[in-house]
């Protein structure tokens, strides 16, 4: 006969009732399937609830096993707590300053300032000489300044440094401030962008005669030269495959396809919604890579019916389709690598509204003065373009 561990109070409360009846402990064991010691160890237990032999009742032996367990528990966290007052105070040098507005919440809280000080690893000294002095006359501004920092980055979704949210400050609500206060500020505040992606040497092929670009992705209008290319990216149900067509002028997508196979058709798709987005002239470049999809007989009589010019990099040298390929560090860095994504269908939902939402929209361009792709081509239709000899 198998049991669990702990036994149900009903069981054991049955079990001590067969024995106090007469039958003996051990034969109720043998026929309970339990220990021979456990039913005399029950009894010994009962009496002492009872009040019947001294020792420590049931309902006392569990609470002081209750309190032990909060105590080790809270022991952990003071640890925690500890560990990040020690890890603020080894990487910034100011971090201490840091910790006096949280000893601030919690004396008004009604915590003991020596106590708040000595779990933060704050001299309770210093504490009281940043109280006593003054605040500096800039003291109000920066902290100002912080407050929309923070909710720059918030809105752009924690992904601008302090280059973009620099130009988010003065382009877009005309606050004047350097960037290098933008960055002095963000340190302490613990705000910061995401980082780049590692470099990734290349092989290098041979230069095919079908490259119309030659890394020269410049262009002075619009749909002058499209790149396009191929992401993958996984999910618990499987992988998702996203085609993007990018305009070089802009950096703005201009057509995008999403699906669960990577094949000649997520590629005619993408095109298909770049050309009726944009309903280009004729005599604008289509660049990409040697990819099958790309090179298939489909994906070629969709770019020369609408009179469009197809181009081809060096065989297995992303720096030849350059421009497509910092668009997909960006968004891996800034949607695809921040969670574990469960399904298809929110993967494609997700990168719907980074494409569309933020990133023609909202995402500020470096290359473009810090505007976005859409802003920037507003501009340009009220800027003539100079003649080119």
């Amino acid at each position: 006969m198998s049991l669990p561990r702990a036994y149900p109070t009903l069981f054991r409360t049955r079990a001590i009732a067969l024995v106090r009846a007469g039958k003996p402990a051990k034969q109720t064991a043998v026929e309970l399937g339990i220990h021979p010691v456990t039913p005399s160890k029950w009894l010994r237990q009962d009496d002492v609830d009872h009040g019947l032999r001294p020792g420590k009742p049931s309902q006392e032996s569990a609470e002081l096993r209750a309190a032990r367990r909060r105590i080790r528990e809270l022991e952990t966290e003071l640890a925690i707590i500890r560990h990040a007052a020690n890890f603020l105070a080894e990487n910034i040098s100011p971090a201490q300053k840091r910790l006096y507005p949280v000893i601030d919440s919690l004396v008004a809280a009604g915590a003991p300032v020596d106590r708040s000080c000595r779990v933060l690893g704050a001299a309770r000294q210093n504490y009281y000489k940043a109280k006593r002095t003054p605040t500096s006359s800039q003291q109000p501004r920066r902290q100002w300044l912080t407050g929309l920092i923070r909710e720059v980055h918030v809105a752009t979704r924690g992904t601008y440094g302090y280059r973009r949210i620099h130009a988010e400050l003065t382009m877009a609500m005309g606050v004047e401030v350097c960037s290098r206060t933008v960055s002095v500020l963000m340190t302490p505040a613990g705000i910061r962008g995401l980082p780049a992606s590692a470099r990734v040497k290349n092989l290098r092929g041979v230069v095919t005669a079908g490259d119309l670009v030659n890394r020269k992705f410049h262009r002075l209008r619009p749909n002058e030269l499209w790149v396009t290319d191929i992401t993958v990216h996984r999910t618990r149900e499987g992988r998702v495959y996203c085609a993007a067509v990018l305009d070089a002028y802009s950096r703005r997508i201009v057509g995008w396809s999403i699906d669960s196979r990577q094949d000649a058709t997520l590629v005619v798709n993408a095109l298909d919604m770049a050309i009726r987005n944009r309903r280009p002239a004729a005599g604008g470049i289509v660049h990409a890579d040697h990819g099958s999809q790309f090179t298939s007989w489909v994906f070629g009589d969709k770019t020369r019916s609408a009179g469009l010019l197809p181009s081809f990099g060096t065989v297995g040298d992303g720096l030849d389709n350059s421009m497509i390929e910092s668009f997909w560090s960006s968004m891996q860095i800034e949607l695809l690598d921040r969670k574990k994504w469960k399904t298809r269908l929110e993967l494609a939902n997700a990168i719907f509204d980074y494409i569309e939402i933020f990133y023609n929209c909202r995402r500020r361009h470096s290359a473009l003065g810090y505007r976005t792709p859409i802003e920037y081509e507003l501009l340009s239709e009220n800027t003539p373009v100079p003649a080119v000899g």
